[in-house]
């Protein structure tokens, strides 16, 4: 099995890499498009986790810049009727984050946007990783760096769900130029009212 790649990025497109490993082999890896600005520029070193699958007699390597990306990849793969292919398209569309978001609050619409989704592959999605991406969505609040995550923790700390905690926090005005306090106020009037 490979589990990751190092090397140099010799070329790059809508979603996939090529990178030279070793001095003289080149991989292609097939990556999602919304982080391939993230791998950096032709020429510099990349490292992806990676996840290699083999179908009938085709060989696919598929490729990672961070190793929370690559569990997200393999726990979309264990949802019934979505395989590789399907599981890069969300992430290439919605990217971690966005896709966390939406099966986390059932947005069963933004899912089924993604070519190749469906609105029972959608439904799927939300009734089998709906409860198992909890800390994943934590972790994406807190990774793009706003108070998210503790909106969230305090109107849970309140006996709200998470489900209804993350509701509210979407329906907030403002975004993140909102305080704290603000976000927390706002939400609560949204779910009392």
């Amino acid at each position: 099995m490979i589990t990751g790649i190092k090397g140099i990025l010799e070329a790059t497109g809508s979603d996939w890499v090529q990178v030279r490993v070793g001095g003289s082999v080149s991989l292609h890896a097939s990556v999602p498009g919304s982080s391939i600005h993230d791998l950096g520029s032709i020429g510099e070193e990349v490292h992806l986790h990676t996840r290699l699958y083999i179908k009938d007699d085709e060989a696919v390597l598929y490729g990672f810049s961070s190793p929370e990306s690559l569990r997200l990849f393999q726990m979309l793969n264990g949802v019934a009727g979505i395989g590789p292919r399907t599981s890069l398209a969300l992430l290439s569309s919605l990217g971690s984050n966005s896709l966390i978001v939406a099966v986390s609050t059932g947005d069963v619409n933004t899912l089924s946007k993604v070519p190749g989704v469906g609105v029972k592959s959608a439904g799927r999605l939300v009734l089998e990783l709906k409860g198992k991406l909890d800390s994943e969505l934590a972790e994406a609040h807190m990774l793009a760096g706003t108070d998210n995550g503790e909106v969230v923790a305090a109107l849970m700390a309140l006996g709200y769900s998470a489900t209804e905690s993350r509701r509210a926090l979407a329906s907030v005005d403002g975004g993140d130029q909102v305080p704290l306090e603000e976000k927390v106020r706002q939400a609560l009037q949204k779910m009392g009212g």
